[in-house]
């Protein structure tokens, strides 16, 4: 599989549109090569440089085969941030450059729990799940 974004490259700064400077939206993501076994995607968004530890920035779950995830869109049902929200949040580090990290995952199932997962918990039900993944990181700090 592979994951780019027409926003912005890999390793690549992320416009401040997509940040909490700017409309704090999500960015267009673009899917290729999805094993034909996969059943649904996931995607998972985090900053690893965070003071407190990875911050979640954004977990969406049971996606449709898609190609193309829009901008400004939740294709699936979303999980709980380190925000507390189940929604996207934007690149918004205290200092320095970090590092966001989407992540797409290829299940070979459909995910269902009973509210909302944090990161720890979709982690662990994708356990066993996963039949390719891929990445695409973007930069961003306070210009």
């Amino acid at each position: 599989m592979k994951l780019t974004s027409p926003s912005f490259s890999n390793n690549e700064y992320i416009p401040k549109k997509f940040s909490c400077h700017g409309e704090e939206i999500s960015p267009e993501l673009l899917i290729e090569n999805i094993p034909d076994n996969a059943k649904t995607l996931a995607l998972l968004m985090i900053d690893p440089d965070a003071p407190v530890g990875a911050w979640t920035h954004w977990i969406v779950y049971n996606i449709p085969l898609v190609s193309r995830i829009p901008e400004a869109s939740a294709p699936g049902e979303e999980g709980i941030n380190s925000s507390g929200k189940t929604s996207y949040d934007g690149p918004c580090p205290p200092w320095g450059i970090h590092h966001y990290v989407f992540k797409i995952f290829a299940l070979d199932t459909e995910l269902k729990f009973n509210k909302p997962p944090d990161r720890k918990i979709f982690e662990k039900a994708i356990e066993g799940h996963v039949i390719e993944e891929t990445e695409l990181i973007g930069l961003f700090a306070h210009r």
